[in-house]
């Protein structure tokens, strides 16, 4: 089951070079799957916990980590409308 890893944030502004450049912060969307498997967890900590349990023979090679960006319309250049 896919988690929010972070929220989307408010677009600010830097300047690089002595131009004013938009710093974005994405909505960012993670699944974490077992490879063998195909368990998802729900969180990093979830998944952790599995490769740290003795009990498992789940290793951190066994963890797939699929992430989604989701960026608001940002206008770049002089001509972005």
């Amino acid at each position: 089951m896919p988690f929010v890893e972070q929220e989307a944030g408010q677009t600010t502004e830097t300047t690089i070079d002595g131009r004013k450049v938009p710093v974005i912060k994405p909505k960012v969307i993670v699944t974490l799957t077992h490879k063998e498997t195909g368990k998802e967890y729900m969180s990093n900590e979830e998944a952790d916990a599995d490769v740290n349990d003795p009990n498992t023979s789940t290793t951190k090679d066994h963890i797939k980590r699929d992430v989604q960006i989701e960026v608001a319309h940002v206008p770049i250049g002089a001509d972005s409308k």
